[in-house]
């Protein structure tokens, strides 16, 4: 998993549209919220989604752009996304999972995909790391707020 304060990976990975998503596009912009979802038929997950999707203006007044990970390929994703009108960028992975492209791995022999969120500031650092193999602990709403507060503090 990646580490609070570290330089974030160059990971890319793929929209629903098939276009590469490089995290350092989102550099000297904005910072990136990413949500990396069990999976789409999670119902915990899908309670983070619209969580998030309630919290949308008050993320982007803060200048954070959200993205959603998903497990599965590209077309199941599209598919969700347009079912659950989500209104953030779905990605997905070229080669692998988003997941284990930042060390968020498969637990219980194999069996339960780890959620979780990571957050990167607008110079691409870590902010906030956070995983959980169970669902319910994947989304860290507290810590999440509390780094986009400290975005807003002078560096």
């Amino acid at each position: 998993m990646l580490e609070t304060g570290s330089p974030a990976p160059d990971v890319v990975l793929e929209d629903t549209d098939g276009r590469a998503v490089r995290l350092s596009d989102h550099q000297g912009d904005h910072a990136v919220l990413i949500y990396f979802m069990r999976s789409t038929s999670c119902p915990v997950c899908n309670r983070h989604v619209q969580d998030l999707i309630r919290r949308r203006d008050e993320l982007a007044a803060d200048n954070v752009q959200v993205l959603v990970a998903v497990p599965e390929g590209r077309q199941e994703a599209a598919a969700w996304k347009a079912k659950r009108r989500v209104p953030f960028p779905v990605l997905v992975g070229r080669r692998s999972t988003p997941h284990e492209m930042i060390g968020l791995s498969r637990k219980v022999f194999g069996s339960l995909q780890q959620s979780g969120s990571v957050l990167i500031d607008s110079q691409g650092i870590v902010r906030h790391a956070h995983g959980a193999t169970m669902p319910t602990g994947g989304y860290d709403k507290k810590g999440i707020t509390a780094a986009v507060q400290s975005l807003r503090a002078p560096a």
